[in-house]
């Protein structure tokens, strides 16, 4: 009863509430949402990699925060937020089509060792609904099947079915598993 009463009071007058935000109102309050949840702001790391002679550019939101991701001690803290700015060059000789494209820029949260998948996925979930007012049948939630190297991602769909288990509009259909990228 109470997941209703919270979901009532969460979505009940969402049409009047939800509405468009620009990229710089996305930015800043995708940052400030993690910054109330304890959270540092770091900078955007520079596009072309200061120490990893084994790629051109900065080629995902993690690429900088890999030594910390291995264990070191990042000096801002476990909890951090970020706006990096990325490019892909796998499809250069696609770019310029609808579908491809080589810079942009990735939001992302980290967890240092602070805390895991089940806290992610609901703060996610929180973000998307509660701040950006994005209504719950709209979303899906997808995992990692695996593959050959990497296991199927079972511990994701777990935490997620049972965070939507009361939420008619997550149903079956709405949970995907998929693969990851041809190799």
């Amino acid at each position: 009863m109470r997941v209703l009463a919270f979901r009532k009071r969460l979505f009940g007058e969402m049409s009047e509430r939800r509405r468009k935000h620009d990229s710089n109102e996305l930015r800043t309050m995708y940052v400030n949402f993690f910054k109330e949840r304890g959270h540092k702001e770091i900078a955007s790391a520079s596009l072309l990699p200061e120490n990893d002679p084994t790629v051109l550019f900065t080629t995902a939101g993690m690429h900088p925060l890999v030594p910390y991701l291995l264990g070191e001690k990042h000096p801002s803290g476990k909890r951090l937020t970020n706006i990096q700015k990325c490019a892909r060059t796998e499809d250069i000789d696609e770019v310029g089509d609808d579908t491809h494209c080589t810079f942009f820029e990735m939001l992302r949260n980290w967890s240092l060792g602070d805390y895991f998948k089940q806290e992610a996925i609901a703060m996610s979930f929180e973000f998307l609904t509660a701040y950006l007012h994005i209504p719950v049948e709209r979303l899906a939630v997808t995992m990692f099947e695996g593959d050959e190297l990497v296991p199927p991602d079972v511990e994701t769909e777990e935490i997620s079915r049972e965070l939507f288990v009361n939420i008619p509009e997550l149903s079956e259909s709405k949970v995907i598993i998929a693969g990851g990228y041809p190799r």
